[in-house]
């Protein structure tokens, strides 16, 4: 099957971009060397279905330099940069993208990855998993197993799982600490006020910022919000979270009364209509939503599409709604992810440290095919700790090692 993308004569451009990260990612960069050499997927089809960015797209060339068969597509329609899926198709591998996919071209593209019957999965969000589970059960026998990215995507494994409906072995590359530690709360917090700030050309200082979820991802963007001069606002369901925001500096209330306060709005928190037609109604006059978790299910766009009695584009990635209760709200990348429909995702030297994790992950899938028994899996600690090392060689700093002594002294019985 050929590859699907809107014009392959944008490569060089995307060229460029790949460039630029590559010559910012120190760990990818070790990786794809060590991969040319040693073939850790020689013979095996991995699909991947990733924001697909300059980022990812150095992320597939270095799977492809260990041997992988490269099977391409993004997970969000709007994330998609054209450029770079053909700078990846002018690099010999297999893409079915395009930015701005209907919902019906989207599947489509997601259909044509795992036709090929993949034996590696890479998945943000879980629509590649889910799909190969109601669509392509007949391929599952060849899937060794696949890497998730992100919190959304892991809750809908734990899901499957609890349903007995998993059928292949899932590594959950969300919650490695050299993952979720600083993607999450770093990346996240940059690349979420990246896409507001290029978007919407407002200041942030001496605004209210609503801040939905306190995982690590609304911690960053709380963080990158102060440092900009908001006063935040948290809502939260989960009461330890909600103490851990206060203690961190910020206030805490239920979304009802944050919507009437609020002037920017930010959804982190994987779970459906966390701004709902109640706390529509109640928002000031230009209030600015966006959503910055997996799905554009945060903010109840269904409900302002269908209840707003005037619509207008008032910039790119800039939609106003009036309500029926007489103000205008607005809607930044149509209420999907604001740092990377809006905007160029997380900094390259955070996502070096996810994509490491992927990588590495991947490895450990295809060199321990015989041995996975459990359908969830935890990214092995050596190789949270092996890209901890690496990247902190890379950022010229060193650390204590302990010695033969203090190893006993801490592994000692207290009898």
């Amino acid at each position: 099957m050929s590859s699907e993308i809107r014009d392959i004569n944008l490569y060089e451009s995307g060229e460029r971009k790949i460039e630029w990260v590559k010559r910012n990612c120190d760990l990818l960069r070790t990786l794809e060397e060590e991969f040319s050499q040693t073939k850790p997927f020689a013979g095996k089809k991995v699909a991947l279905s990733v924001h697909l960015e300059a980022k990812t797209a150095y992320l597939c060339k270095v799977l492809k330099a260990g041997g992988a068969e490269m099977y391409v597509t993004g997970s969000n329609p709007l994330s998609t940069q054209d450029d770079v899926a053909a700078a990846l198709v002018k690099a010999g591998l297999e893409v079915h993208a395009w930015y701005d996919a209907t919902e019906d071209e989207y599947n489509n593209h997601i259909r044509n990855v795992l036709k090929i019957g993949p034996n590696v999965i890479i998945d943000d969000g879980g629509d590649l998993v889910h799909m190969m589970h109601t669509e392509f059960r007949d391929l599952i026998p060849g899937v060794i197993g696949g890497c998730e990215e992100t919190t959304t995507g892991i809750i809908r494994l734990e899901a499957m799982n609890n349903a007995g409906e998993l059928q292949f072995p899932m590594v959950k590359v969300n919650n490695a600490e050299c993952k979720h530690f600083f993607d999450n709360r770093y990346g996240t917090g940059q690349s979420v006020w990246d896409g507001i700030n290029r978007t919407t050309n407002l200041i942030v200082a001496g605004k209210i910022v609503v801040v939905a979820g306190y995982g690590w991802c609304g911690k960053g963007t709380a963080m990158r919000a102060k440092g900009l001069g908001a006063r935040v606002v948290v809502t939260e369901v989960n009461p330890v979270k909600a103490i851990e925001a206060v203690m961190d500096g910020f206030d805490v209330m239920p979304m009802k009364e944050a919507a009437k306060i609020g002037d920017f709005f930010v959804t982190v928190t994987g779970c459906n209509k966390v701004i709902d037609a109640e706390d529509l109604a109640v928002m000031k006059d230009g209030a600015i939503m966006c959503n910055a978790g997996h799905f554009d299910c945060e903010i109840d766009m269904a409900w302002l599409k269908a209840n707003a009695v005037e619509t207008k584009e008032m910039r790119k990635n800039i939609q106003g709604y009036k309500l029926p209760t007489g103000q205008w709200v607005f809607v930044l990348a149509e209420g999907r992810l604001v740092n990377l429909a809006a905007g160029d995702g997380h900094p390259a030297e955070i996502m070096d440290m996810s994509f490491a994790i992927q990588a590495l992950s991947a490895k450990y899938l295809v060199e321990n095919a015989d041995k996975l028994d459990s359908k969830l899996i935890d990214v092995p600690k050596e190789v949270d700790m092996e890209v901890a090392k690496r990247k902190l060689n890379f950022l010229g700093k060193d650390i204590d090692v302990l010695t033969k002594e203090q190893e006993a002294y801490l592994n000692a019985s207290l009898v």
